[in-house]
């Protein structure tokens, strides 16, 4: 596919919602009833389709963000877009053709009792190829409590147990994300092959210029009228939000929008709605919402590389994609007495200060980030910011105990890294002090990491305290060693805010995308990965053959095959 980058594309007039919905609705029931076969065709259609798409979707991305598609920068489009779009699209097939053979998409074999009871899922790595290109990594899913080992694998892909016969279709409306490229596009195939529902995608304007490519990867799907895309702003969607004909609503972007279209205007009718737990609007609703980000630093006998490589891991996960992640590390928490703290705010100032600056495309990134770091007289400026870009700010030393502090409770969506400081520097009783504060004062359920050394973990203590963290932590994915991005970016892991949140109280958001094994009933994701990663991951902002490395890694995810790997270990060797 090649179309001229950026072209402005006009909203969608109020006739042509109607005739989509309209579309969209008369074809749900036969298609919530359709044969499994016909869906595993329309999926592997739809890698295909991704694929041809790839290249130009990333040029597209690249000049609205203001990168040279020749450049490293650009692999943060063929990562977090197509090879994250094509390879969740490919585990979801085989699921789905585990279903088909009769057999529950999530093998027995992957499920497991924890001493305390709790049912834990190894989804990670889902095969060898992982195990070859992704070393070191495992990850699992904690479920609810209560569940048995047998209640799990009998939920998972609770669509596919009701007789095709008695399947009732519904029309998911989807509001897509400004921000990456595949969030729109996966947000959709989930709703159509893990809940068999049709889809009306309503393209957020930042990137609206993606919609004709997942309109052509698609185009199976929209021909027989399964998916439309439709353009426009707020009014386009408040309307469609209130259309009679359109079922549930999924919606990845602010907890501000989340709670128009639920509760209404801010003011006190809205807040008697909430008292009452009367919604506004009463169609079912998901939701992903943001997260003011934690990476907890665990004091520990960190060498000069273990902290140069963590100092740059945690700038990567402030650099990426301008910080307009969702997943952006946005708060460092760390003891303040520990010796270690200094060193690592020196090596993530280092790394930050290397980072290009980047358009500020977002909108609203100005105003909030003059906002948090103006009202922070010691905040750290770095770099010489053009027109339209913003200097990456660090604000450190945070109070921990201040409940006032907004920096907690502020997404700030810009170049902006804070820190906050615990007393603590026993190991178990700062990570036990962390938690809590993540918890209790931080903003947000999606995700968190912790940063903790191996040879710490030889102690019982701290083995069992950072166990006891994971369990306790209220976020839909926890990672250890690395950015929690990881974890959306590998598809067989769910994604989604912790369960913990409700309508009245959203955080980051309900409901569960990706999880490509079916799961039902999940708690959180959680992913396990070595202190230092060699060769150097393909996210870190200095991999200098990324953009190589994310083109082969579109092409293998899919169709993999070995003799691909060499050339794919070259290239990340190579960076």
């Amino acid at each position: 596919m090649s179309q001229p980058l950026l072209k402005e594309i006009a909203p969608t007039s109020r006739p042509e919602l109607d005739k989509l919905v309209e579309r969209l609705k008369k074809n749900a029931d036969a298609y919530a009833r359709s044969p499994i076969g016909d869906r595993i065709d329309l999926a592997r259609g739809m890698i295909a389709g991704f694929v041809a798409v790839a290249e130009d979707a990333v040029r597209a991305a690249c000049a609205a963000k203001g990168v040279d598609f020749d450049s490293p920068m650009s692999a943060e489009d063929w990562l977090a877009g197509s090879v994250v779009t094509i390879r969740t699209l490919r585990l979801t097939v085989d699921a789905l053709e585990r279903i088909a053979r009769g057999e529950s998409p999530i093998p027995a074999k992957r499920v497991r009792t924890r001493p305390d009871g709790r049912v834990v899922v190894d989804v990670f790595p889902t095969g060898i190829f992982d195990q070859l290109l992704v070393t070191g990594f495992r990850g699992e899913v904690w479920m609810e409590a209560g569940l048995s080992s047998a209640d799990v694998i009998a939920r998972a892909g609770s669509h596919y147990h009701v007789d095709p016969s008695k399947r009732q279709g519904k029309l998911s409306l989807v509001l897509g994300a400004g921000n990456v490229a595949s969030i729109a596009a996966l947000d959709v195939a989930y709703k159509l092959f893990v809940e068999g529902k049709v889809c009306l995608l309503k393209m957020n304007p930042v990137n609206a210029y993606l919609g004709p490519f997942i309109e052509s990867a698609m185009s199976a799907a929209v021909e027989r009228g399964l998916v439309a895309v439709c353009y426009g702003g707020g009014d386009v969607g408040a309307y469609l939000c209130e259309h009679p004909l359109v079922d549930e609503i999924h919606i990845t972007g602010s907890d501000k929008t989340h709670d128009a279209i639920i509760w209404g205007p801010p003011g006190k009718e809205r807040d008697a709605r909430k008292a009452k737990r009367e919604p506004l609007n009463q169609k079912e609703i998901t939701s992903e919402l943001g997260n003011v980000s934690p990476v907890i630093v665990v004091p520990g006998p960190y060498s000069d590389s273990e902290f140069a490589f963590q100092a740059a891991s945690i700038a990567s996960a402030v650099t990426n994609n301008g910080s307009f992640n969702c997943n952006a590390t946005k708060m460092l928490v760390q003891s303040k007495n520990w010796p270690g703290r200094q060193r690592l705010l020196d090596g993530i100032r280092a790394s930050l200060t290397k980072s290009p600056l980047r358009m500020a495309y977002y909108p609203g990134a100005e105003g909030r980030w003059k906002d948090l770091v103006e009202s922070h007289p010691d905040a750290v400026r770095l770099g010489d910011a053009k027109p339209g870009e913003l200097p990456w700010a660090l604000i450190t030393g945070l109070d921990a105990k201040d409940k006032d502090e907004r920096c907690f409770f502020t997404e700030p969506f810009c170049s902006l890294l804070s820190e906050a400081v615990l007393e603590p520097s026993d190991p178990v009783d700062f990570l036990d002090a962390a938690v809590d504060f993540a918890n209790d004062r931080l903003w947000g359920t999606l995700n968190a990491s912790i940063i903790v050394h191996p040879e710490s973990l030889q102690s019982p203590r701290v083995a069992q305290a950072l166990d006891r963290a994971i369990a306790k932590l209220r976020y839909g994915a926890v990672a250890i060693n690395h950015w929690p991005a990881v974890v959306y970016a590998l598809g067989s892991l769910p994604w989604g805010g912790h369960p913990s949140a409700t309508l009245e109280n959203i955080q980051s958001g309900r409901g569960w995308v990706h999880n490509t094994y079916l799961l039902e009933g999940i708690e959180k994701s959680v992913l396990f990965g070595p202190l230092v990663l060699r060769p150097k991951p393909p996210w870190f902002q200095s991999h200098s053959q990324a953009h190589i490395l994310g083109r082969k890694l579109a092409a293998f995810e899919a169709a993999p095959s070995l003799r691909q790997v060499p050339s794919i270990v070259w290239s990340a060797i190579r960076g």
